[in-house]
C-alpha cells in the first residue's frame, strides 16, 4: 500500500512542480488550430463524398 501512496505522491509533485503547463494564450491559439484543422478535414472529406457518390450514381445509372 505504501509503494501506491508513495506513486500518487511523486506523480502529484512532478505535475505541479516539473510540469511545464502552457499559458492561456499558448492553449487559445492551439485550440484555434485544431479546430480550424478539423474544419477544413471536415471539408475535404465532405466534398470527396459528395464527389464519389456523383460519379458512383452517374456510372450506375449508366448501365440501365
Amino acid at each position: 500500500m505504501s509503494k501506491l501512496t508513495n506513486y500518487f505522491r511523486e506523480t502529484s509533485e512532478e505535475m505541479r512542480y516539473k510540469v511545464t503547463w502552457p499559458s492561456l494564450e499558448e492553449l487559445q491559439k492551439s485550440a484555434g488550430l485544431v479546430l480550424i484543422g478539423s474544419l477544413l478535414f471536415a471539408a475535404v472529406v465532405g466534398v470527396m463524398d459528395v464527389v464519389f457518390s456523383k460519379s458512383l450514381e452517374a456510372f450506375y445509372t449508366s448501365f440501365r
